[in-house]
């Protein structure tokens, strides 16, 4: 087995190529890694699979994975049950135990949902080339990489997906791998797939009665499951079930806050990493309801009847209830879409943090956002010669009246930014995130913020520091998503510091290493921030002139 790596050994290591593993995901390691400085070639093979190697105990049976590289790898694990038929709708159940020894070797199905475009010629599939395969109800599963089957009790970090809570799984992009941070960081990594948009969040407890009242919070269920698993079975796979980091970005990022505000989740979670998305309310349960009753409306039934809608196939279901939420839409102008619930039992009817339900937990919070989220310029050269009057243009619908007040206070908080960057800092202004922090804050727990301003060198420079973008660099996969970074040493040299705070952050819930600058709690009134960049430096509130143009 190989054994965790020397850090500038590591990051060599991590150009030396790529190898074909079977699942379809590419690995930036050879045959060749280095242990403390050293370069060690592997004697046996790269990948190894047999009756007797990768084998784990968990509750429901025996798993059988394999050692990629000397990463002990189980992919698929079932930690609930088939989510079809009569369990649609419900509260997840057991997975029933099974004879002998379970394969554990592919990505388990994506749950219903509409796929991303990959046509040949969307460059967004080109950017991110979306992972996917079978889409099924049976979508309860989750991934295992770890480097030993012993005691040792590694720290666990949980990845949840983004996709809002609508699309997504626990392997669309190759930057969620966990190999790399596994290898590293000595951690066990896992990720989850769950019950996505009207399946994991519609709401018929007004329609359905007692029977259907948790319904519009089951997605958020199924992750509770999820790490119900982990505390039960992660001692097996060598992790600590009493350390577990949550780390989502996006609609992850919203899962890791909700998670941190429902109290089924206390003991379970230990550290919360929200990237790119901030939660710090659920929708309201009065619309939630109504979006249940126009989904029964749709499908021409009474509520005797709503049993029905588990007898249709997933595709005929998921299109109804997305007509009808169009339909709500259209008719009284509110846009329910499907999320979870705040219905006073698993999400509070407030704020989260502030109106925290009893027995809520209370964790370490690191928060990240990037500078631009969103890159208008990104395949419309043209608008990399924009001016800041074409930028008030543009975003007029958007701010009426204050437009120009807050392009202008953002030119002068940013006076090297282009135009166009004036308008990505805008439209990713970070209002959510320091609204999300500072709500924390009212907790116990440290707060920890950064904000991610990394640019590649992709599409002559257009893409900047974009949505999703940070992702790969945290667990250490710049070389996977070349599509994402471009590849190479500056990418990788911020990757391995950012790869150490989030360690460090796991292993004790401060982010603080001889990697970075020294990085202080968040507080209300400095809004400090760690700025990941080619140079890291902490910054008091970098954005304050910009952002409080908004008000």
């Amino acid at each position: 087995m190989n054994k965790p790596v020397n850090r500038r050994a590591f990051m060599k290591g991590l150009g030396m190529g790529t190898a074909a593993l079977t699942t379809g995901v590419a690995l930036p390691l050879t045959s060749c890694d280095s242990v403390a400085g050293k370069a060690v070639t592997y004697e046996g093979p790269i990948l190894q699979i047999g009756d007797d190697i990768a084998i784990a105990e968990t509750e429901y049976g025996k798993v059988k994975g394999f050692i990629m590289r000397g990463v002990y790898t189980f992919l698929g694990i079932p930690y609930g049950a088939n989510t079809t038929g009569a369990n649609r709708f419900m509260p997840p159940q057991k997975h029933e135990k099974w004879e002998g020894i379970r394969p554990a070797v592919f990505y388990g199905n994506s749950a219903p949902q509409n796929i991303y475009d990959r046509s040949s010629t969307s460059y967004g599939a080109f950017v991110d080339h979306w992972n996917y395969d079978e889409v099924s109800e049976n979508c309860l599963t989750i991934n295992v990489w770890t480097n030993a089957l012993d005691n040792k009790k590694r720290p666990v970090i949980v990845w949840l997906h983004g996709g809002g809570f609508t699309s997504g799984n626990g392997i669309e992009q190759d930057g969620y791998h966990g190999e790399n941070i596994t290898r590293y960081g000595d951690v066990v990594y896992c990720s989850i797939n769950h019950r996505l948009g009207a399946f994991g969040f519609a709401d018929f407890s007004a329609v359905g009665g007692a029977k259907y009242k948790d319904s519009g919070n089951v997605g958020m269920l199924d992750m509770i499951a999820a790490l119900q698993w982990v505390h039960d079975n992660i001692a097996n796979f060598g992790g600590d079930p009493g350390n577990v980091t949550i780390i989502g970005q996006s609609g992850g990022g919203s899962k890791v806050c909700i998670l941190s505000a429902c109290p089924q989740a206390k003991g379970l979670i230990h550290k919360a990493v929200p990237l790119s998305g901030s939660s710090v309310s659920a929708t309201s349960k009065e619309t939630a309801q109504k979006l249940g009753e126009y989904i029964l409306k749709e499908a021409k039934l009474q509520p005797s009847q709503i049993d029905k809608l588990q007898e249709l196939s997933w595709r005929e279901y998921l299109d109804l209830a997305n007509r009808a939420s169009a339909t709500m839409r259209q008719e009284t102008g509110i846009a329910g879409g499907f999320r979870p619930v705040a219905d006073g039992v698993y999400l509070p009817t407030g704020t989260f943090f502030e109106e925290a339900l009893p027995g809520s937990p209370d964790v370490p919070m690191m928060l990240c956002t990037t500078f631009h989220e969103q890159a208008p310029s990104r395949t419309n050269a043209e608008l990399e010669n924009i001016t800041l009057e074409g930028v008030i243009e543009r975003l007029q619908s958007r701010f009426g009246d204050k437009t120009a007040t807050i392009v202008n206070a953002y030119a002068r908080n940013f006076p090297n930014a282009k135009p166009v960057e004036v308008w990505s800092l805008i439209t990713a202004n970070r209002q959510n995130v320091i609204r999300a922090a500072t709500m924390k804050k009212q907790q116990q727990s440290p707060v920890y913020l950064a904000w991610f301003g990394w640019c590649p060198p992709l599409f002559d420079g257009r893409m900047r520091a974009f949505h999703c973008l940070d992702i790969c660099f945290w667990f250490l996969n710049t070389d996977l998503m070349l599509t994402h970074t471009g590849g190479g040493t500056r990418p990788r040299e911020l990757s391995v510091k950012m790869a150490d705070a989030l360690l460090a952050f796991a292993r004790t819930g401060n982010p603080n290493t001889p990697s970075l600058p020294q990085w202080p709690e968040f507080s209300v009134e400095n809004v400090e921030t760690m700025i990941l960049d080619d140079t890291c430096e902490v910054k008091n509130d970098p954005d304050r002139e910009g952002r409080s143009s908004f008000v």
